[in-house]
């Protein structure tokens, strides 16, 4: 092995991607180095990009979409041995101490670590994690299309599930885009009615193709309307990042339905009280998922053919890639391959 390794670097607040040479890292005491294969390319990357999570420390090599091969394994680590197909998303690491640990939850912990944000992630040929920031990858899916399944996927993925829609009932993803394409074929996977929803007609077929039963253009038609004529959503996906377009579609909810939030926009949503309380509805978030999660999105879409449409660059064209995505000129995913 060199005992150096390519990779892509942000130097400063919202300086370019540079290209660097670092030392290839040594795994510590519960860590793994992985040889990294395919890394997506996230809208949230933009927090290191930009300099602005709290707690940053610049130079830093972001990407918490990673997909390799366990290259080394450091000590007290059990169940992963170098050749093992593993991948590392959002979530990645604990500190097992605090209270949402101790309950299982670590997705709730703010002490939890991020890859690609907490030490440096999969723009570059190798990274080393927490070992239980992994997830084991199945052979049925490629590491460029895996690779967004373990930030994206597992969102849209893990919010579905947690849902109290059962099969037949009525869903809606609003936005036919990087989240929203995966969670119609989420959707329709579990066995909901799938409606999509979106601006214009130019991505129907594309839906359709995807598995949505029907489709609503919310420029030429009120989507709440045409949603409380299908009988009201159990469940509205809410993938696309406007505060306007899901204020737009919180009526289209039934008896007991549920906006689960994805998108996220820096405005705020207004619900009108009487909308929650006449029929019991409730709007929340849902934030990613754990190693675990991640790694039962991965079969589950393995088994169910779901995949992400994604477009690949080599490790050079991070900036161009990152431009790209930034600028919804990527259809719908971006994934580096090293």
């Amino acid at each position: 092995m060199s005992e150096t390794m390519r990779a892509k670097q942000v130097q400063k607040s919202d300086g370019p991607f540079e290209a660097v040479e670092l030392p290839v890292p040594e795994p510590g005491e519960g860590q793994v180095r992985v040889k990294v294969e395919a890394c997506g390319i996230c809208h949230s990357d933009v927090f290191v990009k930009s300099g602005a999570w709290p707690g940053l420390e610049l130079p830093r090599v972001p990407g918490h979409e990673v997909v390799g091969r366990v290259d080394a394994v450091g000590g007290e680590v059990a169940g992963f041995q170098a050749g093992d197909r593993v991948g590392v998303g959002w979530h990645g690491g604990h500190c097992f101490h605090c209270n949402p640990c101790r309950g299982g939850d670590f997705i709730a912990c703010e002490n939890g670590e991020v890859a690609g944000i907490s030490y440096d992630g999969g723009y570059a040929e190798y990274t080393v994690v927490p070992a239980e920031a992994l997830a084991r990858v199945p052979d049925e899916l490629s590491s460029a299309a895996a690779a967004p399944l373990l930030c994206a996927g597992v969102t849209t993925f893990n919010a579905l599930r947690h849902t109290g829609a059962r099969p037949g009932d009525l869903v809606a993803v609003l936005g036919v885009g990087g989240l929203g394409h995966l969670g119609i074929q989420y959707a329709h996977a579990m066995g909901f009615q799938t409606v999509a929803l979106s601006r214009g007609d130019d991505k129907k077929q594309l839906a359709r193709d995807l598995g949505a039963d029907d489709y609503v253009d919310t420029e030429a038609d009120d989507p709440a309307e045409a949603l409380q004529a299908m009988g009201g959503a159990r469940v509205i996906l809410a993938t696309a990042p406007s505060a306007a377009a899901i204020q737009q579609t919180l009526e289209g909810l039934g008896t007991d339905g549920e906006a689960v939030v994805l998108g996220i926009d820096q405005e705020p949503i207004p619900v009108p009280p009487v909308l929650l309380v006449s029929g019991r509805r409730t709007v929340r978030g849902w934030p990613s998922g754990t190693a675990k999660d991640s790694e039962e999105t991965l079969e589950f879409s393995a088994l169910r053919g779901v995949e992400p449409e994604v477009e690949t660059f080599p490790l050079e064209e991070a900036n161009e890639a990152f431009g790209r995505m930034m600028s919804n000129d990527v259809r719908f995913r971006a994934v580096l391959e090293p």
